[in-house]
């Protein structure tokens, strides 16, 4: 065996997810919202510009995948680290090489932080002035919404952008490519999968390119070969290596279905909402796909018109988690109809556009001073600080204004007469509100 043949087999060994993971844009699969030919970033990549970002969406939706392209085509250095592992020292120690690479060669180093979400106070504050510097270009890759789970200050120097799951198709093509390859994929096992067989596996992956590719690659290897050495991957297969039934109803069926159930939930029938339910979860769909959408319509449909019904999904949805299949059928049943039966308002919804549209076109940033957080500012700020009437001085509730002046009239929710909006309407009587 010589060298060559090592290097073969080495890169055999690899799953088959990460030897099909693309090594340029031209290969790169999804997200073409953030990467298509005249984008910001694929700009900034192509220039070797790019700044400090980070990436965040969920898990196989080609985040790592572009952030090694990024590396391939770099002039600078590259170091890599996992939150997880990776301490204050390995900061340092980064931050440091970075430092010589920059003084001694002239060389960017891209930093990629792959968990990034996962990094404490610490470990970021000890990260910060190098990025503040340009001593580094930070790219991290998380799950996470960083805005949530990250220190501000680290995304507040970074520009984040938003992955998405990827389609069936880009899966399904991606599937089929693998098949093919002869270098990289399974081309060399003689494989081939029915058309519906790479259909339920693109379908069950969730988004999740990573997924896919697992199932497919334990399909080929676990499938044994007819007797011409030809590995045959039926739907029965491809239900066995993602461990989930095939929809027993086509693609058009399953989007009906669930349009049924989302409008029956809306229109407080709940035996047809329990049907679609049931038709959806024991035709192959995933239980918690529904809990998802039964808490999305728990805010939307029923809102400040019944606010338990919110508890009573996400507490099934959470039950569903945890108990699993068949048992967590039950509280999910439950919910069901409680969300079917209470109160019906779009009030919450229609605040929720009204202020999103103002937040974007409007974007008046002049919070009122008395408002702001003064507790280090001028003796100025602090003076202003003292017109803020407190609410609990004057028995919990007194009128002054909260929205920059240029919104200062809008009148976002306005609760209905269902439900406990009628208490939310007294309750605001009562307080002798003006709106």
């Amino acid at each position: 065996m010589d060298l060559f043949d090592f290097n073969d087999n080495e890169e055999s060994a690899k799953p088959l997810a990460e030897r099909m993971r693309a090594n340029n844009l031209d290969e790169f699969i999804g997200q073409k919202h953030i990467v298509s030919e005249h984008s910001l970033l694929r700009r900034a990549i192509a220039s070797d510009r790019l700044g400090s970002c980070i990436f965040w969406g969920p898990p196989g939706c080609g985040k790592t995948t572009l952030a090694n392209i990024i590396a391939l085509g770099t002039n600078g250095e590259f170091i890599r680290l996992n939150a997880v592992s990776a301490g204050v020292a390995d900061v340092k120690k980064a931050v440091e090489t970075a430092r010589e690479n920059r003084k001694l060669y002239g060389k960017r180093t891209y930093l990629l932080l792959d968990e990034c979400h996962r990094f404490n106070k610490t470990q970021s504050d000890s990260l910060l002035p190098a990025i503040e510097q340009g001593i580094v270009i930070f790219i991290g890759s998380t799950t996470e919404n960083p805005y949530a789970s990250m220190t501000p200050a680290i995304v507040s120097r970074c520009r984040v952008f938003e992955f998405r799951r990827l389609s069936e198709e880009d899966i399904s093509g991606a599937l089929y490519a693998a098949l093919k390859n002869r270098h990289k994929g399974l081309g060399k096992m003689n494989v081939a999968a029915d058309d519906d067989a790479i259909a339920h596996i693109a379908r069950m992956a969730g988004g999740d390119l990573r997924s896919a590719y697992n199932a497919l690659e334990l399909a080929a290897i676990t499938t044994p070969p007819d007797a011409d050495g030809r590995v045959h991957i039926s739907l029965s297969d491809a239900e066995q290596s993602i461990q989930r039934k095939a929809l027993s109803y086509n693609e058009d069926d399953y989007y009906d279905f669930l349009s049924a159930f989302c409008k029956s939930l809306r229109g407080s029938d709940a035996n047809a909402a329990l049907y679609y339910a049931m038709r959806l979860i024991e035709g192959g769909c995933d239980p918690m796909l529904v809990a998802r959408r039964l808490v999305v319509h728990s805010a939307e449909d029923v809102g400040m018109a019944d606010p338990r019904a919110l508890q009573m999904a996400t507490s099934a949805m959470y039950a569903l988690e945890k108990i699993g299949y068949p048992e967590g059928l039950l509280p999910l049943s439950e919910a069901i109809v409680y969300v079917c039966e209470a109160d019906k308002s779009g009030s919450v919804k229609n605040a929720m556009f009204a202020a999103k549209e103002d937040a974007v076109k409007v974007r008046d940033d002049g919070v009122p001073p008395y408002l702001k957080d003064n507790s280090f500012g001028s003796r100025e700020d602090k003076a202003r600080s003292a017109e803020y009437k407190y609410p609990h001085d004057y028995g919990g509730y007194v009128e002054q204004q909260y929205l920059p002046d240029s919104l200062k009239d809008r009148v976002y929710y306005v609760p209905g007469n269902n439900g406990y909006e009628r208490t939310v309407k007294e309750i605001r009587e009562r307080k002798g509100k003006k709106r």
